[in-house]
Order: structure tokens, then C-alpha cells, then sequence
């Protein structure tokens, strides 16, 4: 007597629930991402092999150029990004605008002397991300703008944090003259952005 075979069901996968939750984690992805910010100018950090991370809040920035140029980025929050620019005025005899003062709450980094922010506020957003800074913000014995602008967010918020990116062709002497205004203003304590070395 011959076997009887079972009779073949078609197996069916419904994929809709997987596709749902594929384009819902995809959706959370981007929209909690937070994309980094490219530098007002190319620098290449020099390498080491720490692993520490940057602290994400509360952290200001400080960027040294191959040709001795720095930049300053202030935190983020633009209530307080105001008070510093209500702060900076004050020490330097300049009245702020409540239009410059709400442009300078969108602005990437400062690269202009105090006696030129105004001009450069006063730019619309297509103009000053074309804006190329000739000498960014001084720092030498006499003028020391890039200091002012760390000290100032200080005693904005005391819990600030700075971090350095210069780049690795930088000379020394301009770095220096940055860690001893520092040094001068009692904040001994920041964090020097490099890449990570690859290990071989």
C-alpha cells in the first residue's frame, strides 16, 4: 500500500509589523541624531591614543588655525549666548541691538575683533556663512579678546566647560600665548581635541 503524502501549505511571512518597526526605529534615529557642525576652517587635529570623550553640554570651543587665527563657539543655549554678548558690550563699550543679539544666538563661532562684531551681525544669514574672517580674534600680549570671550562666558555659567582644537601645524608659540591667558584668568582646566590614533 502506497504512502499517503501530506498535503504542501504555502508558508506566508507577514512582514508589515517588521516594516513598521523598521521605519519607526529609522524615524527615531534621525530625528534624535545630532549632526556635527562642520568648522568655520579646516583643521587637522594631531593624534593620540586617549579615549576620553568630550562632555556633551555646557562645553565652548576654542579653535587655533596653521596660521595663528582663533575662533571662539559659545555654548549653545541662546539665552545665555545673549547675556555673554550683554557681557562682552559691557567691557568693551558697545551697545547691542535686540536684532544682533537675536543673530548672534544663530551664529556658528566668532572670528571678528570686538570693533567689528556689530558690522558682522548685522549681516544676513547667507552673507556671514560666506564671511571669511581676515584675522579672526586677537590674542597677543596687548589684546588678549580671545580670553575675555572665555572669562565673560565663566561668569555666565561657572559650570562651562572648554575644550581647544588646534590644528597640528599650529605654531607653538600661538597656543601658549592661549594656555597663559588661561592660566592668567585661573581656568586650569580644559580638554585638547585630537583623533584618535589607530592602533597597529
Amino acid at each position: 500500500m502506497a504512502r499517503v503524502k501530506p498535503k504542501r501549505h504555502n508558508i506566508r511571512v507577514d512582514m508589515t509589523a517588521m516594516t513598521d518597526v523598521s521605519f519607526l526605529l529609522l524615524t527615531f534615529f534621525i530625528l534624535t541624531a545630532q549632526f556635527a557642525k562642520p568648522d568655520v576652517e579646516t583643521i587637522t587635529t594631531p593624534s593620540s591614543i586617549s579615549e576620553k570623550l568630550l562632555p556633551d553640554a555646557s562645553l565652548m570651543t576654542v579653535l587655533a588655525t596653521t596660521d595663528g587665527k582663533f575662533y571662539f563657539t559659545p555654548v549653545e543655549n541662546g539665552t545665555e549666548r545673549m547675556q555673554l554678548l550683554d557681557k562682552m558690550g559691557e567691557k568693551y563699550g558697545i551697545k547691542f541691538t535686540d536684532a544682533q543679539k537675536a543673530n548672534f544666538t544663530k551664529v556658528q563661532s566668532v572670528g571678528v575683533p570686538m570693533n567689528q562684531l556689530r558690522g558682522y551681525l548685522d549681516l544676513s544669514d547667507e552673507d556671514r556663512k560666506a564671511f571669511k574672517a581676515q584675522n579672526g580674534i586677537p590674542l597677543d600680549s596687548t589684546n588678549k579678546q580671545v580670553i575675555d570671550w572665555v572669562q565673560q562666558s565663566l561668569a555666565v555659567n561657572p559650570d562651562y566647560k572648554l575644550a581647544i582644537k588646534g590644528d597640528v601645524q599650529t605654531e607653538y608659540p600661538k597656543v601658549k600665548a592661549l594656555f597663559e591667558g588661561l592660566r592668567d584668568i585661573d581656568f586650569l582646566k580644559f580638554w585638547l581635541i585630537t583623533s584618535q590614533e589607530v592602533a597597529q
